[in-house]
């Protein structure tokens, strides 16, 4: 019989798939690089500009939430070719949905990137 692990000893583990799954997606995917990118520019906006602890906030919980859902979004194209490798409409249709997922958030960021720096060229 094998020795159970401890509740903390599994959790360092979580922690440690978690953080390479972080890592296989910024080194694989195009997308994520991308969105790196910007969440590096708007970080270095928001520290030039002396934005306030609400907008910073705002702007943190939109990079989490584009990068979040890119990071599903993967999983589920991954998913979906796994099961089905070959073209399939309703496999197209699972992925055009997951990837309007993403282009929601990602409106919804550049609409409040808009509402905090806007006013700071104006």
């Amino acid at each position: 019989m094998q020795k159970k692990e401890s509740f903390i000893v599994n959790r360092l583990k979580s922690v440690g798939y978690a953080f390479k799954g972080m890592l296989i997606l910024i080194k694989t995917e195009a997308s994520i690089k991308i969105q790196v990118f910007i969440a590096i520019a708007v970080t270095i906006a928001g520290f030039y500009f002396e934005i306030s602890k609400t907008e910073w906030i705002a702007q943190l919980a939109m990079i989490g939430l584009v990068m979040s859902i890119e990071g599903i979004n993967t999983a589920i194209e991954y998913i979906a070719d796994f099961i089905h490798p070959e073209y399939h409409k309703k496999i197209g249709l699972i992925k055009d949905i997951s990837a309007g997922a993403v282009f929601i958030a990602s409106i919804v960021a550049v609409i409040v990137a808009g509402i905090i720096y806007i006013p700071k060229f104006l």
